[in-house]
This record gives structure tokens, C-alpha cells and sequence, in this order.
């Protein structure tokens, strides 16, 4: 069989073992034991093109008749490999030793925003999406990556005129919808779904896969309904992979507001599970994981010894 036909098979194969998942999951009663089995993608592995391309960037480093912006813009590259790969220190050596050579970047103030924001390090944020903005007021990601700072941050109102703007340049954007409803949970619940129903219907093509995340938020999908879609339509185990991360993180963040701590603990896992670095979903994963742990810690009742008690 040829690697393509045994590619296909492996494919096909995936995709039944996740509609039996997703149909023994619809059974379940039970919420405890509903993400024992989730459907799962194969994570995603270094590829040979990623190996082969960060030796040949290594061997460049090696030359010396490089000059500043040359070698700005090589480790600028070596860091976008390394962020693709999940090394995520190494990049934030190459993307500062880049800055360094070159100051002008506003590509690299951004992506280092983005890491500032997953270290919970806020205000470096801002001062990072502020300076690629100065550099390039037309950056298509700093703005809504700035907005989902200020949002974990609990900046909602800044975050909100962030995220509007941002969702106003492209209503038929789903994520662009789905994190101004995040903010707007935060800041006024008992509307945030009305809202979040009157941009479902503004939008003008709503074929974009990340629409069925909206209406599970909708609830006009039920859960079992929007996994079997994705096992379902994902044409191989890259899709599935992609697909599988953020569905797992928009249902984690649904499952951490209504305070089941124990389903969104799994969930936010399951995100990191496909190795899908380079998704905002994976990027912020282990920080919701990180505020989860800070509520469950919070919500427990602090016991005072007796003698201190008396």
C-alpha cells in the first residue's frame, strides 16, 4: 500500500474511533464520567520540513557576513519554528535576540504580547500590543490579542472596546464573536447571550466551522451533537486535531464559568492534548488551567486549628 493509501486508511480509521466515542459519550447520564473517553486526534509531531529548515537556519546563524537586519529577520524565523514546536523559551530568546538587533518589528512585539499574556505577566502585555500598534497601526491580530489581555487581566470594559473594534472589522469572524461574549459573561450575564444571538444573525456567511462553537453557546446544538460534527467532517487528523483544540477549549471555558471545576480541568487538558501550538486556544490553555487551580483553591473552606480558634 502507498504511504498516501495507508495515510487515508489511518485517517478513516480515526475519524470511526471518534463517532463511536462521540456516541458512547451521548449515552452517558452520567457528568462525572462524561469526558473519561473524549475523542481524540493523533498530536501533532514534528515534522521532517520543520527539522530539516531549523538546521539550515542554525548553519546560517553560523556565517559572519550577515548584517543586523539579515539576522534579525533569520532569528525572527528560528523563533516562529521553535514556537511551532512547542519551545516556546527557545523562541522567546530568538524573538528578543531579534528586537535587539532589530527594534522596528512590530510582528515580534506582538507574538511576545501573546507570551507576556500566557505568563499572566499583563501589564508587559499591553506595553507590547501598545508598541506593535505604534509600529503598525494596521496589524491584523495586536488589537484583538491586546483585547484578550485586558480580558484576562479582568480589564472588561478596556477589553471590550478592544474586542468590538476588532469583531467590527469583520462581523462573519465567529472567534471574533465568540470572545467578545466571553467578555460580555464578565461584565453584564444576563445579556451576553441576547448579544451573542443578534451577531449569530448579523453575520452574513456563517459556514465558517468556528460558527458551530456560537451555536453550542447558543445551545442550538447539543454537545454530543457538536463532537459528532467534528469527528464527522474532519477530513484527516490535522483537521480533527485543530477542530478537537478549540472545541475542547470553548467548552472548558463554558464548564470553568458555571463552576464545574472537575469537567473544565479535563477539558483544558484535553486542548493541550493535540499539540497544536500555534492556536490561541493551546497558547491559553495552561493559563486557564492556572486561574482554575486559584479558584478551586479559593472556594475551599480554610480550616483553623483549635487552639487558634479558641
Amino acid at each position: 500500500m502507498s504511504h498516501s493509501g495507508r495515510t487515508a486508511l489511518i485517517a478513516n480509521r480515526i475519524k470511526l474511533a471518534c463517532l463511536a466515542i462521540v456516541l458512547v459519550l451521548s449515552g452517558c447520564s452520567s457528568p462525572t464520567s462524561q469526558w473519561n473517553q473524549p475523542p481524540m486526534a493523533i498530536p501533532f509531531q514534528p515534522t521532517i520540513q520543520q527539522q530539516i529548515q531549523l538546521a539550515r537556519i542554525d548553519q546560517l546563524l553560523q556565517r559572519d557576513d550577515l548584517n543586523n537586519e539579515t539576522l534579525a529577520q533569520v532569528y525572527y524565523e528560528r523563533g516562529l519554528l521553535h514556537d511551532s514546536l512547542g519551545l516556546r523559551d527557545l523562541a522567546r530568546l530568538d524573538f528578543n535576540q531579534s528586537l535587539s538587533l532589530k527594534p522596528d518589528q512590530p510582528d515580534v512585539f506582538n507574538i511576545l504580547g501573546v507570551y507576556f499574556t500566557q505568563g499572566a505577566h499583563f501589564d508587559a502585555a499591553y506595553e507590547a500590543f501598545d508598541s506593535t500598534l505604534e509600529l503598525n497601526v494596521r496589524h491584523p491580530f495586536a488589537q484583538r490579542n491586546r483585547g484578550i489581555a485586558l480580558y484576562y487581566g479582568g480589564r472588561y470594559e478596556l477589553a471590550f472596546e478592544d474586542l468590538n473594534a476588532h469583531y467590527q472589522q469583520n462581523i462573519n469572524d465567529p472567534y471574533r464573536v465568540i470572545w467578545l461574549y466571553l467578555t460580555e459573561l464578565e461584565q453584564d450575564p444576563a445579556t451576553a447571550a441576547e448579544k451573542l444571538r443578534n451577531r449569530y444573525n448579523a453575520a452574513t456567511d456563517n459556514n465558517d466551522w468556528g460558527w458551530q462553537i456560537v451555536r453550542l453557546y447558543l445551545d442550538d446544538v447539543s454537545e454530543s451533537e457538536f463532537l459528532h460534527q467534528i469527528a464527522l467532517e474532519s477530513e484527516d487528523n490535522d483537521v480533527l486535531a485543530e477542530r478537537l483544540t478549540e472545541a475542547y477549549f470553548y467548552l472548558g471555558k463554558r464548564y470553568h464559568y458555571n463552576k464545574d471545576f472537575s469537567s473544565a480541568l479535563m477539558l483544558y487538558k484535553l486542548t493541550l492534548s493535540g499539540n497544536v501550538y500555534e492556536f490561541v486556544e493551546h497558547r491559553f490553555a495552561l493559563l486557564e488551567l492556572n486561574r482554575l487551580m486559584t479558584e478551586v483553591n479559593l472556594s475551599q473552606p480554610v480550616s483553623v486549628p483549635e487552639e487558634e480558634a479558641v
